[in-house]
């Protein structure tokens, strides 16, 4: 089957492939002729997500699924959330996020987290959202250089190292985006 997954961003690209084997031809939006930037201006994750899929599906006419994902912090009422990719501004800056958000936290003594990742896929015959959310600590040590956005400062529950100090086939076996991916793959392959 082939899909559009409506991303340029290559670390995403890679890490979704090699999730859905080869039971699946995956498109950037490259492949299929798409260079403009899609909008993310939704107040939520969900509305993220479906905003580029329903943007890719309407002007490409080609299946495809998009997704948002955001950290949400609990000593911040859930911040950055929606706005994790720009949380320190426009420039999108994984470091300048970063430094904000341990800005933000210190003296706070709850530093639990969670990454939550929502996938939107529509076809012909429907839209279909799936969730994966990944828990954890922030740690104000940052470390690894593996994966992208947060990684550095966030410590799965029940590891010891941060997102980024995992090599990309054990992110895939527990990531946030691997849930939502892995309750996609199990929804394709039914509808086969």
């Amino acid at each position: 089957m082939t899909l559009c997954f409506a991303t340029n961003n290559t670390h995403k690209v890679k890490e979704i492939q090699a999730l859905l084997g080869n039971s699946f031809n995956l498109q950037s939006l490259n492949d299929i002729g798409c260079t403009e930037e899609l909008a993310e201006d939704q107040d939520t994750i969900e509305g993220n997500s479906l905003q580029k899929a329903q943007y890719v599906f309407d002007h490409y006419q080609v299946a495809c699924f998009a997704d948002d994902t955001g950290l949400e912090v609990e000593a911040l009422k859930g911040a950055p959330g929606v706005y994790s990719a720009r949380y320190a501004g426009t420039q999108r800056n994984a470091d300048d996020n970063m430094q904000l958000l341990l800005k933000n936290l210190q003296g706070k003594d709850n530093l639990s987290a969670r990454f939550r990742t929502v996938i939107t896929l529509i076809t012909p015959t429907g839209t279909h959202q799936f969730e994966g959310i990944l828990n954890g600590t922030i740690t104000f040590d940052k470390r690894g250089t593996q994966g992208f956005g947060y990684d550095p400062v966030f410590v799965p529950d029940g590891y010891k190292q941060t997102l980024a100090e995992f090599n990309l086939e054990e992110k895939n076996k527990i990531s946030h985006r691997a849930r939502a991916v892995e309750k996609l793959v199990l929804f394709l392959k039914a509808s086969l």
